[in-house]
């Protein structure tokens, strides 16, 4: 479900890598993509999450299947790439947003991902994949725009 509704997202290269968020973390230029150094691993996922951030919409969504692949296969462990996927889940949204930005597939692909994390015994994740569903992915979701009434959720 997940390779599906990313498959137009991953099928070239992200403008602004995981690398790049890293070095712009640094203050520094984000280097170009690297088919070699930039090559997403677990390692590299490992190295570079915190980079996540950093990353325009398109670049952020060329990753999320991966980080997503990267945290079931982890399912049972506290990992800082998981941390970091569900902090870059949350609103507050951006400008330009990247929440928004996803197709409904894409949506209902992250929700049943996280649904899975909060929902699974063995998630090491379960209490703040909860609170990401809670405050966005989820049918009266709490900082959520609600189209029909054209109001934000509670404390916007």
């Amino acid at each position: 479900m997940v390779n599906a509704a990313f498959a137009k997202d991953v099928a070239s290269p992200p403008g602004i890598t995981l690398r790049g968020g890293d070095a712009l973390d640094g203050y520094e230029n984000p280097p170009p993509f690297d088919p070699t150094l930039d090559e997403v691993t677990d390692t590299y996922l490992g190295r570079y999450s915190g980079g996540l951030t950093f990353l325009d919409a398109a670049s952020w969504r060329y990753y999320l299947p991966h980080l997503i692949e990267y945290t079931v296969r982890h399912f049972g462990q506290f990992t800082d790439v998981c941390d970091a996927l569900l902090n870059n889940l949350r609103p507050p949204d951006r400008e330009p947003p990247r929440l928004a930005s996803l197709t409904p597939d894409q949506e209902r692909a992250v929700t049943a991902f996280l649904e899975l994390l909060a929902f699974s015994e063995s998630s090491a994740h379960r209490d703040f994949a909860c609170q990401v569903l809670e405050e966005w992915w989820i049918a009266g979701a709490l900082y959520r725009k609600r189209a029909e009434h054209g109001e934000m959720g509670a404390g916007s």
